[in-house]
């Protein structure tokens, strides 16, 4: 064998060679590929903790957050999905005019229903005596100039809610005899009024009713 095949083979050999050795870096690829693109990391996911609830301003613009009150107010919301406190308080000014104006006129026959028995044989005891002493009451609601929670209590084994609220409000009135004649008061005159009262409801109950049970100053 001449030279000349000789360094043929070699070369044929190195060439060999060299194939295999580019198959093994770069692999095997068929048809067209487009090349690979440099891959830009991934985003990092945004890592968060959800609040559930919040706060409840219902509350929370009326008690403060760590009063029992507050606790109470929200385990009325459990109890009751249709309880808000800022409703509760839209009736309880309706309410106590109602009522005190049914009071101070002598006629409760409109507003028994919303009175606990103990609050309505109390209204009945004046309002009888005043008969008994040829009295009689004149009065007009003229305002209210302030109303303000100041404490709310549940019974969460009875289901029993029991919201206290104050009120403060202008109204005129005047005291009259038998005669008619004016003995007490101004009829011109505009009085404030403050009254402290509580009312009560069980939520366990389908009557959405609240009935004052006390009355205070």
């Amino acid at each position: 064998m001449n030279a000349a095949i000789i360094e043929l083979l070699v070369l044929a050999g190195i060439a060999i060679f060299l194939v295999m050795r580019l198959k093994s870096v770069l692999g095997t690829r068929e048809g067209f590929e487009k090349p690979q693109m440099q891959q830009e990391p991934a985003p990092k996911k945004r890592e968060f903790q959800v609040i559930e609830g919040g706060e409840d301003l219902d509350i929370l613009d009326h008690v403060d957050a760590a009063s029992p009150s507050a606790e109470a107010l929200a385990l009325m919301k459990r109890a009751d999905n249709n309880f808000t406190v800022n409703e509760f308080l839209g009736g309880a000014r309706m309410a106590y005019e109602m009522i005190l104006m049914a009071f101070e006129n002598g006629d409760i026959s409109e507003v028994r229903n919303f009175l606990a028995p103990e609050i309505e044989q109390a209204f009945d005891d004046v309002i009888n005596d005043r008969k008994f002493n040829g009295l009689s009451i004149e009065a007009s609601f003229i305002g209210m100039r302030e109303l303000k929670l100041v404490s709310a209590d549940f019974d969460n084994s009875t289901k029993l809610a029991e919201i206290t609220v104050s009120f403060t409000a202008e109204l005129t009135s005047v005291v009259r005899d038998k005669s008619g004649s004016i003995i007490e008061g101004d009829e011109k005159q505009i009085k404030r009024q403050k009254d402290v009262w509580t009312f009560a409801r069980s939520m366990a109950s389908g009557d959405p009713n609240w009935q004052l049970i006390a009355t205070g100053e």
